[in-house]
């Protein structure tokens, strides 16, 4: 994610007779009454949820629905079809999914000698709901004709973008249960999901064919026809004997002919919709199983904690569309009227990696309302952001600060500043084109000092959720009101949420103050297991009333007001020599609040008596860093310096105290990782969770290094 180079040094330089005038303005007006705080603080200090059972372990649930869980939002529409045809009804002519047309394409080589591809894009182009719809039905009959029948998989393997909805949207309609693969998945892991599941039709995109498909298929016999979205031609030279491969339209045009007329077979609440197969984050991934209703009831929980949800709204899409969040939340947007423009996180600002220098990135030119995230990119937002600030004149950074602190001050009051908004972090704010008006971040825990930035210079709140592709993404979301940090809100209207005691870590429902304990999540929302798994107790069970749960394996403590915060994780639990336990995802949350640290894995053996870790450095940091010790040589060869991981080393040593880590779980040796993490990498997942196998064995030697002495 880039940044704009001269956003924030573009903020007005104001006198200092002006300054202190402003100051007195902004500390006497009334904003309680002017920006409605009054009621937003009664909302935030409600109790949002509270035990049925009234003992600490739960269920909670929330108070807004105690009775039941919901199942449905939209009465009658109990299938992913009914919703979508729903949709058309209400919105026909009004723009659905947006693309931005590439005007032009160029190369350009870094000082470094690498090449990068830049684009230079046009505006977004609109496909109506009636013309989706069209698309849809037509894609349906086309692939009928090719051979698909209802009930029988269709699997996906596509970056995100429109086509990919439309693929969506023409399994729902026409029962074909769709399997998902992430877009960097390895060749390995694709050839196992398509031959796990036999499917026979595969939606994707020409590069992903020729990079990654094209090596394997000769291992997955059951494949019979790929269909690329591109409007390239693909030359079908040097592929299987028996496989036929088509371009989209062509299929869609198939399916437009008035002899391919097809009665549907509709699907029913219990139908498979989706094989969502994870990311792998602790080995070979594993296709969970979910059904129309699953997904009804998800959404159902999730749309109720975004107040306004509607056709003024305008949502940015470039998550994967294989993550269980983004799916959902893009199916949202189209069943309430919301425009959808698509992205990547190439293209997504101004100074984005692709986007050639002085052309505009996409949010710029889609001004979305609604954004979700992960951590990741919200961590990278926040650093970019403060390091120009750093690069200020004094006076401007003393003006930015002073603003700044005055927000903060604000905010956790349950107040707002609408001047600062308009005269400090108006420049700011237009990085994602100046209009957000809610950020939902998932996938994993966002920081506090993270979550207040964006509150602060992007003027808008930003909530926690939290989910799992085993209950359709739902679990919690906070409320907009709520204006905590570390938190990630009370169950959803959908589900309920119980402690299950974890003796081995030390977490029980008798805890004080608040009760913790391994967070089950039980309801409609729960998904039907993994796909030719036998589901273990440990993972999925139903209990004495019928209900579905799933035992997720992170630590949850609940608050007097219902609220949740994850704290601790069992997957990431390792017992060290003497017989302490550290929590790897506890010290690496904390840790990458500074801001030399980019990203950081803690890693720990049982047999030794401290813990070690791997760090990607902030760059810009890292150079001042060396420069002030009269070190010049090139990033590869500083990162390798035994100096800058001394530095590294004291500078964790002092975040670490700070925070009032044990001994035991601060890193006693560092390694410095030139090179990011990303999906590419193989190292993390799409959502940027840490693949802690993968890393291992990339680091295999390093472990041996820093732990046998040398």
């Amino acid at each position: 994610m880039g940044h704009q180079s001269n956003t924030v040094q573009s903020i007005i330089l104001f006198p200092i007779h002006l300054l202190v005038w402003l100051y007195s303005i902004l500390s006497f007006l009334p904003w309680y009454y002017i920006t409605g705080a009054g009621q937003r603080n009664t909302l935030a200090k409600r109790v949002k949820a509270r035990s049925k059972s009234g003992h600490a372990e739960g269920p909670y649930r929330s108070v807004d629905h105690f009775d039941t869980l919901a199942k449905v939002d939209c009465p009658g529409k109990d299938t992913l079809d009914k919703l979508f045809d729903f949709a058309v009804e209400r919105f026909g002519e009004a723009p659905c999914l947006g693309t931005r047309e590439v005007l032009s394409q160029e190369n350009e080589i870094q000082r470094s000698g690498k090449v990068f591809q830049k684009l230079i894009l046009g505006d977004y182009k609109w496909l109506s709901y009636n013309q989706v719809d069209s698309l849809v039905s037509q894609f349906g009959r086309g692939l009928a004709a090719l051979g698909q029948k209802p009930k029988n998989t269709v699997a996906i393997f596509c970056e995100t973008r429109a086509e990919w909805m439309i693929t969506a949207q023409t399994c729902f309609r026409h029962n074909f249960p769709l399997v998902t693969f992430y877009a960097t998945l390895g060749e390995d892991a694709i050839a196992f999901g398509l031959n796990e599941t036999g499917v026979s039709h595969l939606v994707t995109s020409v590069e992903l064919l020729e990079s990654k498909l094209k090596n394997v298929l000769p291992q997955i016999p059951k494949l019979k026809h790929i269909i690329y979205v591109d409007k390239k031609k693909v030359t079908t030279e040097d592929y299987p004997a028996g496989l036929q491969i088509h371009s989209m339209q062509a299929v869609q045009d198939l399916g437009a002919l008035p002899e391919m007329g097809q009665e549907l077979v509709k699907p029913q609440p219990s139908d498979l919709a989706v094989i969502m197969y994870t990311s792998g984050s602790t080995g070979r991934p594993k296709g969970v199983m979910i059904v129309h209703s699953n997904l009804i009831a998800g959404m159902t929980g999730q749309c109720e904690r975004i107040p306004g949800l509607g056709p003024n709204d305008i949502y940015i899409a470039y998550l994967p569309l294989a993550h269980v969040l983004e799916m959902t939340a893009e199916i949202s947007c189209v069943t309430y009227g919301c425009r959808i423009g698509y992205s990547s996180p190439h293209t997504l600002s101004d100074q984005s990696s692709k986007i050639k220098r002085g052309s505009k990135g996409d949010a710029t030119v889609l001004q979305p309302t609604l954004m979700a995230a992960v951590p990741e990119i919200l961590d990278r937002i926040n650093k970019n952001v403060m390091s120009k600030v750093q690069e200020m004149s004094y006076v401007q950074r003393m003006l930015f600060n002073l603003g700044y602190q005055y927000k903060l001050k604000q905010i956790r009051q349950g107040y707002d500043a609408p001047l600062c908004n308009t005269l400090l972090f108006k420049k700011v704010r237009s990085i994602l084109g100046g209009r957000v008006r809610l950020m939902l971040s998932g996938g994993a825990p966002l920081s506090p000092a993270t979550q207040r930035f964006m509150n602060v210079c992007f003027c808008c709140p930003v909530g926690q959720g939290y989910g799992l592709t085993e209950t359709c993404g739902a679990g919690t979301i906070s409320e907009v009101a709520d204006n905590s940090t570390g938190r990630v809100g009370a169950p959803l209207i959908c589900c309920e949420i119980r402690l299950r005691d974890w003796a081995e870590g030390g977490y029980t429902s008798k805890d004080e103050p608040n009760p913790r304990g391994e967070i089950l999540v039980g309801g409609p929302n729960v998904t039907m297991g993994y796909f030719k798994y036998e589901s273990k107790e440990e993972d999925f069970f139903v209990d004495e009333s019928g209900q579905r749960w799933f035992c997720t394996g992170d630590v949850g403590e609940v608050y007097p007001d219902g609220c949740l915060q994850i704290v601790d994780r069992k997957k990431d639990l390792v017992k060290l020599q003497a017989g302490e336990y550290v929590s790897l995802g506890k010290v690496e949350s904390a840790l990458k609040n500074s801001s030399l640290i980019d990203n950081i894995c803690v890693y720990a053996n049982s047999d030794q008596n401290y813990v070690i870790s791997f760090v990607v450095p902030n760059q810009k940091r890292l150079m001042e860093m060396a420069k002030r010790r009269g070190l010049a040589a090139p990033w590869e060869e500083l990162c390798t310096h035994p100096d800058m991981e001394k530095e590294v080393l004291g500078e964790i040593k002092q975040v670490a105290a700070n925070i009032k880590l044990q001994r035991f779980e601060i890193p006693a040796k560092v390694h410095l990782s030139p090179e990011p993490w990303t999906p590419e990498t193989g190292l993390v997942t799409d959502a940027f969770k840490l693949k802690r196998k993968e890393l291992k064995n990339h680091y295999l030697h390093h472990i041996e290094r820093m732990y046998g002495g040398k």
